[in-house]
């Protein structure tokens, strides 16, 4: 049998094969406790009894599960061999009857790579936590089943747990003769069953709802995270926005909540933003703020809760059949998660955090060398888990909202309702959701997913003005649109045409055109004779999805008044904007650098601004001529300061520049008020450091070599907690020893000891922009490791490394050939892996254009 990468071709034979009537898993987790005995991985026995159903008798088919040891197997009440049908990965059934019943005793592993069942130690009172995380294909690490999102069954869990714990599950759940038994789910995937276990510290509260037959909704609510973090979880909030998001969906979905309860988990060592486990989902701990965060920091949190929550219907209650059309859940969710955070929370500016920070993902996404459709073509599930990514949320979401402004709000919600009731608890494919939109729309909407759905790559909009003869007022304005060579398909865009000027010391829009955009040129005739503008914003309002670009007027305004433009979606466009034409190598990182510099300090939303600091980083580091990036550092650690001086005490932009200026310091100085604002020997009215801020400040004083070994440990000492463990691995990765670098180098590359989150911040820590020097030698050490690591580790660990230690900050030609030379060698390696590696090596090839172009403006 092929092992453990089951294909989409295994998948629709199986499927055609079986169906399934129900699932029984019986964990028994007490071993999760104390000293662990013997030899290999810590386990715990998983007994799973699957009744399923076989339309062809006598065929032959295979159970998924991975486990170090697999004690008894019965098919039938027909004992077999675990040694002869379990391979590690699969179970061979054979002699299928039409009726079956399937239990499979095994002992299973817990993960530390939060992949299954994760087991956590905290480190500050040394108590043990669980909770499982699947998708796509994790759960058969934790018990026997048929692994893949279309195989759907109700599901019985019961779990025997150390004494004092609380276990969850999909279920409504209670504690009998030791064991917790937990209701039976509705017909569900098993990427979506859940098991969260430990001495949580839990919050309760309930939400209630009239429905339209007069009966009232009783959601019972609950909220959970780790003892150590209880005085820090603000519940009330986490509940508030929850109650927010379930009475919008139930008034735009007319479709009751289907699963009982609803408990959010914050657990420890996530490696996701989030999971949608219906009845229990489960997000990072990192949502609950130790210290002083942005409200950027809320909205962010309030939209993941919203995004979740609407996953109830769109991917529980209604899943796609398989990972190829993935986006019929995440593109949806990502989009209803804005949409939500907009209609019914206190965060009513969603809209622009979308179009400067998700859409911004998605371009990227979208002109990688793997860029794909929406709807992709997804082998294996190796495939299916590098998918996450930027097309299918934040591209697909971009997608969906210009899908709204064609067919109407109305009728997109209607199609919703009726793509609910048509296929609960079923699984569908692109065309089911199609179907439902031309009957609420009565628009084709065949040639609109060939467009948008089934073709790659992302367009460039620009506006092309001419004037009447005295120059005052617009004789023609005309939107060109254009396409990658890669991929040439030019889209049918619906965009609104926005024309500022200025009045007084603004920059106002004074006429707005709302077109569709087709083929290669568009005449805006509702324009034509308005007063000559200074700006023209193509996209105004952001109905599309594209890349904007600026006539030479435009770009000229936009150097000189950026921060004049009065409406926040606008300047968040224009901005988003400049980036991409820095990504593009069409304006020298310096520029961009300049711009932040003279207009980030007059921005009001503060989301937009924490943006544009990570966007200037980004420029300094990987766009900048390499001869200019000590200047720009000094100018951005300058220009930080003095914002970080100028802003309002205690204010969250106070806090933006704050860490700014953490990120940026390099020289002396900078280095120097970061330990005074430590030890307390300086002051900036209003700037409270508190523990999170004290590490944002070692990490730069660790990089350059002024905190060393004994001020972190003395740090740890001080915050001895998870939070504080993985900021110190972070810091001590990030010290300027060769030493230290080959230390990180072996725990990560060459050992499996560190957990998935302790992994992750060595990585952090290791690759710092300015010790390129010290870094050099593993450049050669990464393209030699890198097949090897990604076959002994799990995916996740190797997606992390393979991403995370690619040489990006050796940035030269010969970096690029390295990996293409790589790429020739092992044109059989695992495509996934390939994939990776293609993708930094783009990366680092449109840095190396951006230098150039950077260079030449010197």
């Amino acid at each position: 049998m092929p092992g453990e990468n089951l294909s989409r071709d295994e998948a629709r034979e199986r499927a055609a094969l079986l169906s399934v009537d129900g699932y029984e898993v019986f964990l028994d987790v007490r071993s999760a406790v104390g000293e662990h005995e013997g030899e290999g991985a810590r386990t715990f026995r998983s007994v799973t009894t699957i009744r399923f159903r076989c339309n062809e008798p006598g065929a032959s088919s295979f159970a998924d599960l991975i486990a170090p040891r697999v004690t008894a197997v019965s098919l039938n009440g027909r004992d077999l061999d675990p040694s002869e049908v379990f391979d590690g990965s699969r179970i061979l059934l054979d002699d299928l009857a039409e009726e079956n019943e399937l239990v499979v005793d095994a002992q299973c592993a817990y993960s530390r790579t939060g992949e299954g069942l994760h087991r956590f130690v905290d480190p500050e009172d040394g108590e043990v936590y669980l909770y499982t995380q699947y998708e796509p294909a994790d759960s058969r690490r934790v018990f026997a089943n048929f692994e893949q999102p279309d195989l759907k069954a109700p599901f019985r869990f019961e779990v025997r747990a150390p004494e004092g714990w609380t276990v969850w599950s999909n279920g409504a759940g209670e504690r009998t003769d030791g064991v917790w038994r937990f209701a039976e789910t509705k017909p569900i995937s098993t990427y979506i069953t859940c098991v969260v276990a430990g001495p949580y510290h839990y919050v309760t509260d309930s939400y209630e709802r009239v429905l339209a037959d007069g009966s009232t909704l009783r959601i019972p609510l609950g909220a959970m995270c780790r003892k150590g973090l209880a005085k820090h979880f603000d519940a009330d909030d986490v509940f508030l926005v929850t109650k927010q998001g379930l009475d919008f969906f139930h008034e735009h979905f007319d479709y009751p909540y289907p699963f009982g309860k609803y408990d959010q988990a914050f657990v420890p060592e996530y490696n996701l933003g989030a999971m949608e486990n219906p009845g229990l989902v489960t997000f990072r701990e990192e949502y609950i703020f130790r210290g002083k965060v942005t409200q950027a920091s809320y909205e962010a949190r309030a939209n993941v809760i919203l995004h979740e929550m609407a996953h109830m219907w769109f991917g529980d209650l209604v899943t796609m059949e398989w990972w190829d059309d993935l986006w019929l859940k995440e593109s949806f969710a990502d989009f209803m998660g804005a949409f939500s955070l907009v209609g019914a929370t206190r965060f009513t500016d969603g809209w622009i955090t979308f179009a400067n920070r998700r859409k911004a993902w998605a371009y990227r996404a979208d002109q990688l060398p793997s860029t794909h459709p929406i709807t992709a073509d997804i082998r294996d599930l190796q495939d299916a888990k590098l998918n996450f990514d930027g097309i299918t949320y934040a591209k697909g979401a971009s997608v969906l909202k210009q899908l709204v402004a064609y067919v109407g709000q109305d009728a997109f919600l209607e199609g919703a309702r009726r793509y609910f009731k048509r296929h609960a608890y079923g699984n569908t494919r692109l065309g089911d959701l199609l179907a439902v939109l031309e009957e609420t729309s009565g628009r084709d909407m065949g040639a609109w997913a060939r467009s948008w759905l089934q073709t790659a790559g992302v367009n460039t909009l620009t506006p092309q003005v001419l004037l009447d003869t005295e120059g005052g007022r617009i004789a023609e304005l005309a939107v060109v649109q254009e396409a990658a060579e890669t991929h040439p398909e030019l889209r049918p865009h619906r965009v609104a045409v926005g024309l500022y000027r200025r009045e007084g010391d603004a920059l106002v829009r004074y006429a707005r055109a709302e077109t569709d955009v087709e083929g290669p040129r568009t005449v805006v005739t509702e324009l034509a004779g308005a007063e000559a503008p200074e700006l023209v914003l193509v996209n105004d309002d952001d109905l599309t999805y594209c890349k904007i670009r600026f006539d030479a007027t435009s770009l000229d305004t936009l150097k000189e008044r950026l921060g004049e433009i009065t409406d926040p979606l606008a300047r968040a466009l224009c901005w988003s904007a400049l980036w991409n034409l820095t990504r593009d190598a069409l304006l020298p990182a310096r520029e961009f650098i300049d711009l932040v510099l003279r207009f980030a300090g007059r921005e009001s939303d503060i989301g937009v601004l924490q943006m544009l600091h990570a966007w200037a980083r980004s420029a300094l580091t990987h766009y900048a001529a390499p001869d200019w990036r000590e200047t720009g550092a000094a100018l951005l650690a300058e220009g930080a300061l003095r914002e970080l001086r100028a802003a309002g005490p205690g204010s969250e932009h106070q806090l933006a520049w704050a860490r700014f200026l953490a990120t940026v310091a390099s020289r002396e100085g900078d280095l120097r008020l970061l330990k005074a604002l430590l030890d307390g020997t300086e002051k900036i009215d209003g700037l409270d450091v508190d523990q999170e801020l004290r590490w944002a400040f070692l990490e730069p004083l660790a990089a350059h070599g002024v905190a060393g070994e004994d001020v972190l440990a003395a740090e740890l000492a001080r915050d001895d907690t998870a939070s504080g463990k993985r900021h110190q691995v972070r810091c001590l990765a990030a010290r300027p020893s060769a030493a230290v670098k080959a230390q990180a180098w072996a725990q990560v590359v060459e050992s499996d000891a560190l957990s998935n989150a302790l992994t992750e911040a060595t990585i952090a820590g290791f690759a710092q922009p300015t010790q390129r020097g010290l870094l050099a030698p593993y450049a050669e050490k990464y393209f030699a490791a890198i097949e090897r690591v990604w076959g002994e580790r799990s995916i996740q660990i190797g997606m992390d490394v393979v991403s995370g230690l690619f040489p990006s900050l050796q940035d030269s030609s010969a970096t690029v050939e390295a990996a293409d030379a790589w790429l020739r060698a092992h044109a059989g390696a695992a495509p996934a892996l390939r994939r990776l590696v293609l993708e930094a090596r783009d990366d680092l090839a449109r840095a190396l254009r951006g230098q150039e172009r950077d260079a030449s403006a010197g």
